[in-house]
């Protein structure tokens, strides 16, 4: 709805992965040169950690959009909990293997395997990516270990990169999976944005669907999505879409730091902790005060006039189709 009211292209804010609209902030840009330094390594583990929405899984797309798929094949597994065996199963399945059920361990190995040396001879190598890996038990950590083992003509041929949440990083520090973390070539966590990085971004996902300042984002407005959102780029664009919905539907073509924070406001009660709370000021002046009464004032007028917008629509589009 709002990206044909400010005749943008497309949807800015969208939480799937999307590498075209990858933004490489400071933090960004190290993990993504630890990736690139452990890939060139050739073996071993990659470990990217970050709070939930920090942008690693985006990260990773990033690095897939620009790999030479004749050099990488790449599977990708989202764990939750599952077992050793349930692991190489779906790494398999990922790969491409097709139906692993009822197949013994010792039969699934080899066909792993071979799939690895076939995919040498052509010259390319396995990338498993692991998503959700502080959800891993002790016995699935064990198994990545142990593939990682494979070796063609002497050469490793099987590089996993381990994303998760920093819980993992203690996991991993413990002295149950010493042997996994011997072989971890490169490692870096993931924080979270600045302001400065926060109004980078953006303005780079307005501006790759085609935003020619309409709405108007007043310097403000940037302060409170920071604020908000703790700088956690899916925070970030849930908040800015349903901003920019409101925007839409208000039939407004500028946006200031109250209607952000009202429309965080609206989130929260919405989603609970979905936005990061923002930092209390040590104490409320009588400006400050005035401004957040005319904030909720303003919050309770605008949810009354978007549900009659809403409405409004509805009714609309029901006439149309039942002409």
């Amino acid at each position: 709805m709002f990206d044909k009211f400010y005749k943008l292209s497309g949807l800015p804010f969208l939480l799937t992965p999307d590498s075209r609209f990858f933004f490489g902030s400071s933090g960004h840009s190290r993990a993504i040169a630890h990736l690139v330094y452990g890939l060139s390594q050739q073996e071993g583990f990659i470990v990217i950690t970050g709070e939930v929405g920090a942008g690693k899984t985006t990260l990773v797309e990033q690095m897939w959009s620009q790999l030479d798929r004749n050099t990488y094949v790449m599977a990708r597994v989202v764990t939750t909990q599952v077992s050793g065996d349930d692991l190489l199963r779906l790494a398999m399945a990922n790969f491409g293997l097709g139906e692993t059920r009822g197949t013994d361990k010792a039969t699934l190995l080899r066909e792993f395997e071979q799939m690895v040396r076939e995919q040498r001879k052509q010259g390319r190598r396995c990338l498993l990516v692991v998503d959700e890996v502080q959800n891993l038990s002790l016995a699935a950590m064990e198994e990545l270990r142990m593939l990682s083992n494979i070796t063609v003509d002497g050469r490793a041929s099987v590089q996993t990169i381990l994303l998760g949440q920093p819980q993992f990083r203690p996991i991993l520090a413990s002295k149950d999976v010493e042997q996994l973390r011997q072989r971890v070539l490169a490692s870096y966590h993931l924080g979270p944005l600045t302001e400065t990085e926060t109004r980078g971004y953006i303005e780079h996902r307005l501006r790759t669907v085609g935003w020619k300042n309409d709405p108007e984002w007043g310097d403000d407005a940037f302060t409170a999505l920071h604020r908000n959102t703790g700088g956690i780029p899916r925070r970030i664009n849930t908040l800015c879409s349903r901003v920019l919905l409101f925007g839409a539907l208000e039939e407004l073509h500028a946006i200031d730091a109250a209607i952000v924070d009202a429309t965080a406001e609206e989130l929260r009660q919405d989603l609970g902790d979905g936005l990061a709370a923002p930092v209390p000021a040590a104490r409320a002046e009588p400006d400050e005060l005035e401004r957040r009464i005319e904030t909720l004032e303003r919050l309770a007028a605008r949810q009354e006039r978007v549900s009659r917008r809403i409405l409004d629509l509805l009714e609309a589009k029901a006439a149309g189709e039942a002409a």
